[in-house]
């Protein structure tokens, strides 16, 4: 049966119009972004077989070129647009916070730093650095290494700090395995980084680890 022969209630695009985007599936969702499926089979029929394909939305969103084309009833031109959506999606929450706004919301800082870090094969480590009513003042990449590390040095994050006339700052890694439980490792180089901030007057707010979900120190009472 046609997604227009279903009840208006249960279309994805209508019900998008009447309950929010929230309220669709993963399926759902990637039918709107499909707009058509193939013979036999609705838009839905054909996300949901995407999905179980790829084992996942993210999979998907993260599939390279030729692995994406191979895929029945999608081509270039989907791949293209797809991009195109993921970049604005990054751009959308880089505005946010590139802006110079006051952090308010974590759950959008916690956002921005996964569409930043996750996807790395390598660690990264990267700061936040605010002034003193906590407005951005600019997100950097400090280092990088390898799946099993990246070298942290004290020194450099407080020449970045003094850079911008920092007064706070946040930090945040990720852990390419996807586990975010943070390692002895990652709680000496917090506490080497906080002692050295501290005699030049800048405080750290919170260290997340990104993976396949993010962790605050200062939740963990790290910080």
């Amino acid at each position: 049966m046609a997604i227009t022969d279903w009840p208006a209630e249960q279309r994805p695009r209508e019900k998008l119009l009447q309950c929010g985007a929230e309220a669709l599936s993963d399926a759902e969702l990637l039918a709107i972004f499909l707009r058509t499926g193939i013979k036999g089979k609705s838009a839905v029929d054909l996300a949901r077989e995407l999905l179980e394909e790829y084992q996942g939305l993210r999979a998907l969103l993260k599939a390279d070129q030729q692995r994406f084309c191979r895929s029945k009833g999608i081509g270039p031109a989907k791949y293209v647009q797809l991009q195109a959506m993921i970049e604005m999606s990054k751009r959308f929450l880089s505005e946010k916070i590139d802006r110079g706004d006051a952090i308010t919301n974590p759950e959008t800082v916690q956002r921005y730093l996964l569409s930043r870090l996750r996807d790395y094969p390598y660690e990264v480590f990267a700061c936040l650095f605010l002034d003193n009513r906590h407005h951005i003042l600019k997100y950097e990449e400090l280092f990088r290494g390898t799946i099993d590390g990246a070298s942290v040095y004290p020194r450099e994050v407080v020449r970045r700090a003094i850079h911008h006339n920092a007064a706070a700052v946040i930090l945040a890694h990720n852990h390419p395995s996807g586990l975010t439980e943070p390692s002895q490792a990652d709680i000496r180089i917090t506490q080497k980084l906080k002692d050295a901030l501290a005699l030049i007057d800048v405080r750290i707010l919170d260290h997340f680890i990104i993976g396949d979900d993010v962790t605050s120190f200062a939740e963990q009472g790290l910080i």
